[in-house]
């Protein structure tokens, strides 16, 4: 039988615990009876005993002990993980571009995840904000508390971040109304046809690919309007508005249009051209975000400048290049 008591204060690595040998445990070695206690693996609780974590009437006592029936011992058991803590990180690209109390806007750099998942061990844009000392909403899943929308990992620029209960459900309302103003910056290959339009077509899971999407038949509805705002030749400086908002949905329209966001070598894009632009991911901005203030009720709208891998990609192909 064990009875549990845990420490006050900051969250600790263990978790003292005292147990009592049973009647048919006794005899058995110290790390036996431990992994039987504890649950934990015969080597783990052996790992236990060698940290000197297992004490018997105040004294550390080793694997090779043999318990006896009645007796009782203290355990430092080790607290598991909580796979939806969200760790503060230190990410020194990510820009506050406003904060009160209801919401934040960020500026968020290529290669920040917005919240954690299965598989993703870089920084996170909760836990950015997190380490910053900047609160968010305890709304949504653990481990996405706060985030009302999502942009890619290699996609940089804008992100509203809810920071009161109140401002989240709004802020998701406005979202799934459409009621949000969500302009992206885009260099394509090629020159679309014609140089303003709208793209209407179903977004799906690739059915080959479980983590890329696709232009499908059956897919969900999806929206995309463009206009060109700059031709290349070889590419072109876009402006694209989103009437819908699924996963990889300006990636996905452009290369099924054939012209892939340079970059992008996921979605089809010239590697050599992409390299010749100084690109390692792909060329995808959220540059304007607007929506009405939780607060007042006022529209407010922020902007986002091009960051220095893209402005470079720009300024090459205004210039002429890449000599490929």
């Amino acid at each position: 039988m064990a009875e549990r008591t845990r420490p006050t204060g900051s969250e600790p690595e263990f978790d003292d615990a005292r147990f009592t040998v049973s009647q048919e445990q006794d005899g058995l070695r110290l790390d036996a009876a431990v992994a039987a206690w504890t649950g934990l693996s015969r080597s783990a609780a052996a790992q236990l005993c060698g940290e000197d974590r297992v004490g018997f009437r105040g004294r550390p006592v080793g694997k090779s002990h043999r318990v006896a029936s009645c007796e009782t011992y203290t355990v430092q058991v080790p607290v598991p993980e909580d796979p939806h803590r969200i760790a503060p990180q230190h990410v020194p690209d990510l820009r506050v571009v406003h904060s009160e109390a209801s919401y934040v806007v960020i500026d968020k750099p290529a290669g920040v995840a917005a919240h954690p998942s299965p598989g993703w061990k870089g920084p996170t844009v909760v836990g950015a904000l997190a380490g910053a000392g900047i609160s968010v909403a305890t709304s949504g899943a653990p481990e996405r508390q706060g985030i009302v929308h999502r942009l890619d990992v290699g996609t940089s620029g804008l992100m509203v971040v809810a920071r009161e209960e109140s401002a989240y459900s709004q802020l998701k309302r406005a979202f799934k109304e459409r009621t949000v103003t969500k302009v992206y910056h885009a260099v394509v290959q090629g020159i679309p046809d014609p140089l303003k339009g709208t793209i209407d077509a179903p977004i799906g899971r690739h059915p080959g690919h479980e983590w890329r999407f696709a232009v499908l038949e059956d897919g969900r509805n999806s929206v995309t309007h463009y206009e060109v705002l700059e031709a290349f030749g070889r590419a072109s400086l876009v402006e694209v508005h989103l009437e819908t908002g699924r996963t990889h949905q300006i990636r996905v329209h452009f290369s099924a249009l054939q012209h892939p966001c340079c970059g992008d070598l996921t979605y089809g894009a010239d590697p050599a051209l992409s390299a010749g632009l100084g690109l390692t991911r792909q060329w995808l901005h959220a540059k304007r975000l607007g929506f009405t203030s939780p607060a007042t009720g006022q529209y407010v709208g922020y902007e986002s400048p091009y960051p220095t891998d893209l402005a470079y990609a720009v300024e090459t192909l205004r210039d002429g290049g890449p000599q490929l």
